[in-house]
């Protein structure tokens, strides 16, 4: 009996982190149903680009107040859980405080955990107040109804409660300390959870030890309890800021890439030694779709970006066809993106694996061909994302589909294409007409 906690620990340590590793083969899977795309090239600018947008956090402190909230409960979540190297290790050698003898360096590590505890408390409030009081206009957009807005408030209370479990477990124990409670060695300064013991005056010893081992295991279970919900969540972007701002786009952000097989036609058509009746040859590859209908259309990359979308809606409150009441939302996109590549991991779950067509697809069933062309491809949801998200390039791939394999483009661009392929220039006169000016 005297090991069992310690053996209750390891089986919940064991379950949180084995789903947490299934989830992260699934994710990591449903990624590479993307193709692929060479983004090996001038790593040095990738790990500035990584260290400067997700470490720095640089395009968050564009909006100062959201900018300066995002970084107190980033950084301070992800120091404070710095701790949970020291109570996994308690919990499996049933020790209490085991870094204590790092002596004044402990007391400064807990008593800043307190102090960012506090921070991200307040910082938390700010937010949920922005969200459901303030009610900003980007966060009450159309596909931020239902589960999106539920999961912006679960992630504040959950890291609310994580908090404030932190706090009432110091507190607890900053009391059984002075108490010279066994086991509970003075170690740790409670600058902030010091002001909470006085709720704890009058218990006994068996009452505090209750209060501060209640907390301590809820704590360590949120926090396994929060790693697992990020599969769920758009916090995801926690892991995979980092990762999807390194492989982000590095060529001019006006630039698209060509179609090679176009490419290629167009050289064979410079050529004037090559004979136009020619055929390809036997062992030549089929031409492969142009643009994309589906998620297995894109590239890996574009996936990686859309299960990074952090839904701040920071791209639609800058997009200009959004502000003037089209129906396109960069936001959308990419959350569309996301939501049906799940669907496709589900699908591909039920069938072992394998991916049974279900007669569905992200253009048409998720994202329609309005909202595609009321894109203006100026870039100010790329520019606006705080995590290098490009929903631009997704958005130009299924325009290309739509084009090239359906010339489903709308009538006015028909007209201009049609135009330039028989007058030279996007307008219906001859180049002999576009010259009558000069004669009046």
């Amino acid at each position: 009996m005297e090991y069992l906690p310690n053996i209750l620990f390891a089986i919940v340590l064991i379950i949180g982190i084995g789903f947490f590793s299934k989830n992260v083969k699934k994710l990591s899977r449903n990624i590479k149903l993307g193709k692929d795309v060479d983004v090996s090239d001038n790593k040095s600018q990738r790990w500035k680009n990584m260290a400067r947008i997700a470490l720095g956090q640089t395009k968050m402190v564009v909006r100062p107040i959201a900018g300066l909230m995002h970084i107190i409960v980033y950084v301070g979540f992800v120091i404070i859980n710095i701790e949970v190297l020291e109570i996994i290790i308690d919990g499996v050698l049933g020790t209490h405080r085991i870094f204590a003898p790092l002596g004044a360096l402990y007391d400064f590590l807990i008593g800043s955990f307190e102090v960012l505890a506090l921070l991200v408390i307040v910082a938390v409030v700010v937010f949920w107040i922005r969200r459901n009081i303030i009610k900003l206009k980007r966060f009450i957009k159309p596909e931020m109804d239902g589960w999106p807005k539920k999961d912006g408030n679960m992630i504040l209370y959950i890291e609310l409660v994580l908090m404030l479990l932190f706090l009432t477990m110091n507190a607890a124990d900053f009391q059984l300390q002075q108490l010279d409670a066994a086991h509970y060695t003075k170690a740790g300064a409670f600058p902030v959870s010091q002001l909470i013991a006085p709720l704890f005056d009058g218990m006994s010893i068996s009452n505090l030890i209750l209060v501060e081992r209640t907390a301590w295991w809820l704590h360590i279970i949120g926090i396994l309890s929060f790693l697992n919900y990020l599969y769920y969540s758009k916090h995801l972007h926690i892991l995979l800021a980092f990762p999807n701002t390194y492989y982000g786009k590095l060529t001019p952000q006006g630039k698209f890439n060509n179609v090679e097989a176009v490419t290629n036609e167009v050289k064979l058509m410079m050529d004037p030694s090559a004979d136009p009746f020619a055929a390809p040859a036997d062992d030549a590859p089929d031409p492969e779709k142009f643009g994309a209908s589906d998620v297995m259309d894109l590239n890996w990359v574009q996936l990686l970006n859309a299960y990074t979308c952090t839904e701040c809606g920071r791209c639609t409150s800058e997009c200009p066809a959004n502000q003037t009441g089209k129906k396109l939302s960069p936001r959308k996109i990419m959350m569309d993106t996301r939501d049906r590549l799940e669907e496709v991991g589900k699908n591909m779950d039920t069938n072992k694996g394998e991916f049974i067509e279900d007669g569905k697809q992200l253009l048409g069933d998720y994202i329609s061909h309005e909202e595609l062309w009321a894109c203006t491809t100026c870039n100010a949801c790329v520019e606006a994302c705080p995590v290098s998200i490009d929903p631009l390039s997704i958005i130009v791939e299924m325009r290309r589909f739509l084009v090239m394999e359906q010339s489903a483009a709308p009538m006015e661009l028909n007209n201009m294409m049609s135009n330039i392929e028989n007058n030279g220039a996007p307008w219906p006169y001859n180049q002999m007409d576009r010259l009558n000016w000069v004669n009046e």
